[in-house]
This record gives structure tokens, C-alpha cells and sequence, in this order.
């Protein structure tokens, strides 16, 4: 298929090397920015889904830059049958409720009743008048009396997450015009050839360097959004503590909708000579607030905050990670089951909860933003250690903080070690714990492998270099 660009001025988009270890990624994908930067500059962006979902290629267009022009590209090289996805907001702002009660499609695709628009259109169908009608999706003004039901363009209702939530073109198209800055509502349309056959993976590519369109997939922009895009940065103030005076910066997790913070030491700046402190840490009422000795929060909070207030870095605190993320009142009860003598991991598994639920793509987010990418991480969590590195967080070092035993935690420490890879603080290299009672415990960091112990899945005897390098990659 010969496919001429909508404008001669149109930039092209070269080929970005392949990422390594990756044998069957395609070539020639552009990268978010630059898909970004299209749309900004009115140009369509050719999106490639999963193998093992629709496999298909769509062309991704803003609605509020949409040209005749490029209505009329988007109809020549599809099926013709064009879509707006928009949030699920403006769809109740234009009140357009689904086109039917009982959604029968494989992927939930969530139709709107049709629409046109209410002046400036003839019958509705041609590229100039669908045109229009898009741009009264996106015309922050208009509403329900700007539209006419039923039409010749099909609004698609968007999950809220987006990519993160659903990976689908809908999800997709929303996400890249607000992060273009642009109204969160697109123009799609699923790419075919002459013979109507369906375009897949090396053909939206050849198609995308005729019409010079960058080409990217699902898979990258939810990877992006997971490392810039999964939080919000809202606010910044100063926070004196015993510790130490912090920048507090304060977050909201556009998943989850929960506030996080980072505490940066030394008025927000961060020395980048060597890698700076990180703690990333969980959420925790009984520890964290209650002091709590069942478990070691609380004083690894301490510690950590100390450290990064002598030595520089952050802490980031994440909320919603109650219990290993499954909220208070079901550790509540996971505590019950323990008193009568399960572990915490039988405890969990007994109520039908995860061992873990927690996962740390919004730490990941905040450290780009802060941008640390480069840290020492305290922390001896080998499944924390992993997901910041396939977030592209460097993890050069690592070394665990927290209590020593007491009546009330060993068994806790003990199953943490034993069943959960976790390495501990020990006591002169004795065989489990302790270092940090009675004033036994050190800010040095100079040699963070010194007074620690592993858990059986992770080897005993590592540098710092060697257990960042190390570390188990698979989430538990």
C-alpha cells in the first residue's frame, strides 16, 4: 500500500536501535516523545497492540488537531469506520450512555450510542464532517445539545488507568493526547490492506515510514507511563523532623488514586557524585505509627530517614502497601491467625490473599521524577530490588535496615529470611539477626555487606556490587 503524507513538512521519524535481549521486538519504533510530538503537530501515530490480543495496528489521531485531511488518510487506510475514544468524564459531560446494555464483545470495547455534530456537517459521513464532529468532542466548551445521536462517529468510553488499567487502543489513544497536553480524546481506526486483510506488526511499520507516522505499541506506552506517568506530583514543602529538615514532596497515584510521598534531604537537592540513599517504603499503621513489635516497619522507617538525612537521598513512602498490600483489617486478621500459630505467609495464604500484593511502579515514577535514577537502596526486599531495576532505576548497591530480634518479631524476621528471600540485619555475622538493639546499630555505609545475613534463596556472602547485580528478578 503506497501511503503519501498528509503535509510535505511533516518530519520524519527514523528507526531507534532495538533494545537488547529482546529478539523479536520490532525495528524501527519510534519512542513515546516522539509519538507525542506528532500529535501535538496534528499527525497520526500508528499504535501496535499485543500478539496475543487484537494484533493489529490502529492510527491514533488528537481529535481537537483533526484535519479534513487527515480524517480522509484515517478513512482511506482503515475500514472506514472510525472511532473517538474519550474518558469516561466527557462521556457523561456529552451524556452518551453505552450503545448497548449488555456489552457482548470479547475486549468489552465500550461503544457509545453515534454521534454527529450539530452544525457544520452535511449528512455526516464525509471525512470533513467527521472532522468536525471530533473536534466537538474535544472542544472544551461544547455539551450534549452541540451533538446529535445517532451518527457517523462511534465515541468509545475509556477505562480510567488507562494503559495501566486496560491494554486496548481506546485506553491508548486517551492516554497519549493528555500526555501530549492536548484533550483526552482521539480519532482511531483500525489499519487494513487494499484487500481489506488486517495490518499487522512489519506492514503498519513500512506504512508508517510512507506516510511518515511514528510507529510505537501498547507495551512501550504502558512501560513509559508505569516510569514518567503512573503519579502526579502535587505539592512541595518543607518538613523539619528530629532527623533532619526534608522537601516533602507529595504525590497522587493516578491508578490507585493514593497520596504518596518522598521525603529529599537537604532542601530537596540530591548529590549525584555518588548514588544517593533510597528508601522505599511501605505503608504501615501498626508499625509505623503504633510502634508495633510484631513487625520491623517502624524502625526500619527510622533508620532509614536517619540515614538519608546524614548521607543524602529520599525516602518514598507508599501508601495503600498495608499488610504486603491487602489492606489493614486483612492483616488485622492475618495477625489473628498468627497468635494461633501460623507464619505470616500461612496466615495470608490461609485468608486467600496474596503473599504479596505490593508492587512498586509508583516508587519507580517518583524516582524518575525526583530523578534518581542511579541509588544505594536499603532495603534487603530482593523482589523490591528487582522491580526498580526493571524500571530502569540502577540499583548499585543495596543493604537491608531494620530492628534486631525481640520476642514479639523473631519468628516474623525468622519466615521473612527463610520463605521470603529477604536479607537481614545480623549481629557479627551470627546466623539470623540483630545489630540494631541497645544502641548497637551504625550509619556507616562505607561498607554496606558488613553485619548482614541472607535468607536461604539468596547467597551469604556478596559485596554491595554483587547483590545489586544479583538479585532475584522474579516478583514474589
Amino acid at each position: 500500500m503506497s501511503a503519501e503524507p498528509i503535509r510535505a513538512d511533516w518530519p520524519t521519524q527514523g528507526p531507534q536501535a532495538v533494545a537488547v535481549g529482546q529478539p523479536d521486538r520490532l525495528t524501527g519504533l519510534a519512542t513515546i516523545p516522539q509519538a507525542l510530538a506528532a500529535l501535538r503537530q496534528g499527525r497520526g501515530v500508528l499504535v501496535l497492540d499485543d500478539a496475543d490480543r487484537e494484533n493489529e495496528g490502529d492510527v491514533v489521531f488528537a481529535a481537537a488537531t483533526m484535519s479534513d485531511a487527515a480524517c480522509a488518510w484515517a478513512i482511506r487506510h482503515t475500514s472506514g469506520y472510525l472511532c473517538a475514544p474519550l474518558t469516561g468524564e466527557l462521556a457523561d459531560r456529552f451524556e452518551l450512555p453505552q450503545m448497548v446494555t449488555r456489552n457482548e464483545d470479547d475486549l468489552r470495547t465500550a461503544y457509545t450510542v453515534t454521534v454527529d455534530a450539530r452544525t457544520g456537517v452535511t449528512t455526516g459521513i464525509s471525512a470533513a464532517d467527521r472532522a468536525r464532529t471530533a473536534r466537538v468532542l474535544a472542544d472544551p466548551q461544547a455539551g450534549p445539545g452541540d451533538l446529535i445521536r445517532p451518527g457517523h462517529l462511534v465515541p468509545l468510553r475509556a477505562r480510567d488507568g488507562g494503559v495501566l488499567v486496560r491494554g486496548g487502543h481506546t485506553e491508548a489513544a486517551v492516554d497519549l493526547c493528555r500526555l501530549a497536553g492536548l484533550p483526552p480524546v482521539g480519532v482511531i481506526g483500525e489499519l487494513v490492506h487494499d484487500e481489506g486483510e488486517m495490518m499487522r506488526g512489519p506492514a503498519v511499520l513500512e506504512l508508517g515510514g510512507e506516510a511518515e507516522m511514528p510507529v510505537i505499541t501498547i507495551e512501550d506506552l504502558i512501560a513509559w507511563r508505569r516510569r514518567h506517568d503512573r503519579v502526579q506530583r502535587i505539592t512541595t514543602t518543607s518538613l523539619p523532623t528530629r532527623h533532619g529538615r526534608f522537601t516533602m514532596h507529595g504525590y497522587r497515584d493516578r491508578l490507585t488514586g493514593a497520596e504518596h510521598v518522598a521525603l529529599v534531604h537537604d532542601g530537596g537537592s540530591v548529590a549525584t557524585s555518588v548514588p544517593p540513599l533510597v528508601r522505599v517504603h511501605s505503608e504501615c499503621l501498626t508499625g509505623d505509627a503504633f510502634g508495633s513489635a510484631r513487625c520491623d516497619c517502624g524502625p526500619q522507617l527510622e533508620q532509614g530517614m536517619r540515614l538519608v538525612a546524614r548521607h543524602g537521598g529520599a525516602v518514598v513512602y507508599l501508601r495503600g502497601h498495608e499488610g504486603r498490600g491487602v489492606g489493614l483489617l486483612a492483616k488485622l486478621a492475618a495477625y489473628a491467625l498468627q497468635d494461633e500459630g501460623l507464619d505470616t505467609v500461612d496466615a495470608q495464604t490461609a485468608l486467600g490473599l496474596p503473599v504479596d500484593a505490593r508492587d512498586y511502579d509508583a516508587a519507580v515514577a517518583i524516582l524518575h521524577d525526583l530523578d534518581l535514577l542511579r541509588v544505594e537502596l536499603l532495603t534487603g526486599n530482593p523482589a523490591k530490588i528487582a522491580a526498580l531495576g526493571e524500571g530502569g532505576i540502577e540499583v548499585c548497591a543495596s543493604r537491608p535496615v531494620g530492628p534486631g530480634a525481640t520476642p514479639e518479631n523473631i519468628a516474623y524476621l525468622h519466615t521473612k529470611a527463610a520463605r521470603m528471600g529477604h536479607q537481614l540485619v545480623s549481629a557479627g555475622g551470627s546466623d539470623f539477626v540483630l545489630g540494631l538493639v541497645g544502641g548497637g546499630e551504625s550509619d556507616s555505609v562505607s561498607n554496606p555487606s558488613q553485619g548482614l545475613v541472607s535468607g536461604p534463596a539468596m547467597a551469604a556472602d556478596r559485596s554491595s556490587e554483587s547483590r545489586a547485580n544479583g538479585a532475584p528478578r522474579e516478583r514474589q
